[in-house]
């Protein structure tokens, strides 16, 4: 277990379903809000947000099977076994109130799961440009470049990945940070550069990505989901066409890919009565680190909403 009172935060390893999985603690007042990052992705890389919502709240989010220092299971890794994972890791807490769960990408799609089997266990949902149920209409556009980029080369990308070691991925990846990764403290940028260098990351990835379509079609099977209070935030279309400009994408491609990504973001509201829909100017589809200010700004709306609600007083 490593506790740095600075930062406070508790990492620490805990045995979930015959795994040891990494788990990040922060605060120790006030509501619980969970986050469930999106796909390759560092919980580490929530930094500026975390550390904000911890002052009001306790936070608590993890590593998936195989990310970080989260151990590999046997199984197959989908949203079914995080959903798994998380059950327990609440048990492992004793979590006996309802809390604020918040997914981005396809830690999206792992809420949307677990809200429809928990639906008691959750206060509300913020899906940060979440990956929609809906995933397959992405996957009928004709994009003649964007679609060379298939799941199955990723699959067999990150399989290949999965067979080096450490030291063969820094030299064949080359790690680094962006900008606002620049600014966390050094011990953090550390841990985000070696969390990319893991090689049970692309293993687990590779997993992933082979089960999400299938996935989105179980969550779909399990009827509608709960009329919870929800917020949406979704990327801002011309910040992120503009962004990808220089990757020799066709701007046309990229505007009809973009908008439908809208539409399915939008969609998204309509998943409870109780939805808002805010998009987050000058913000790719990385919400939390271009715009961590929206993110924490929507978690204390939603908590207010459901403080004045009455039957949930």
């Amino acid at each position: 277990m490593i506790i740095s009172k600075g930062l406070r935060r508790i990492n620490q390893l805990i045995n979930i379903n015959n795994n040891y999985i990494e788990v990040l603690n922060k605060g120790d007042k006030g509501p619980i809000v969970i986050i469930l990052t999106g796909m390759g992705c560092s919980f580490e890389e929530w930094y500026e947000v975390t550390e904000t919502l911890s002052r009001n709240y306790r936070v608590l989010t993890f590593h998936r099977q195989g990310l970080g220092q989260s151990e590999l299971g046997d199984g197959i890794q989908n949203t079914a076994s995080t959903v798994r994972d998380l059950s327990e890791i609440l048990n492992y807490f004793q979590f006996d109130e309802p809390f604020y769960l918040i997914g981005h990408s396809y830690g999206g799609l792992c809420v949307q799961h677990f809200a429809k089997v928990y639906p008691e266990k959750v206060a509300g949902v913020i899906l940060v440009d979440s990956t929609s149920v809906e995933l397959k209409e992405l996957e009928k556009l004709d994009l003649p470049v964007l679609n060379q980029d298939t799941d199955e080369l990723w699959i067999e990308k990150c399989l290949d990945y999965s067979t080096k070691d450490k030291q063969k991925l820094l030299e064949t990846i080359k790690p680094s940070l962006n900008k606002k990764q620049r600014q966390f403290p050094k011990a953090i940028q550390q841990k985000i550069l070696d969390f990319q260098v893991n090689p049970s990351l692309y293993k687990a990835m590779a997993s992933e990505i082979k089960e999400w379509t299938k996935d989105a079609e179980v969550i779909m099977s399990l009827g509608a989901f709960p009329d919870l209070p929800l917020t949406v935030i979704g990327r801002d279309k011309e910040f992120t066409i503009e962004s990808e400009s220089n990757n020799g994408v066709p701007e046309w491609e990229l505007r009809k890919f973009e908008a439908k990504w809208e539409d399915l973001i939008t969609n998204q509201r309509k998943l409870s009565s109780k939805g808002e829909l805010i998009f987050a100017g000058n913000s790719g589809h990385s919400v939390f680190l271009d715009r961590p200010d929206v993110v924490i700004d929507c978690v204390h709306k939603l908590v207010q909403r459901v403080d004045s609600m009455p039957s949930l007083q």
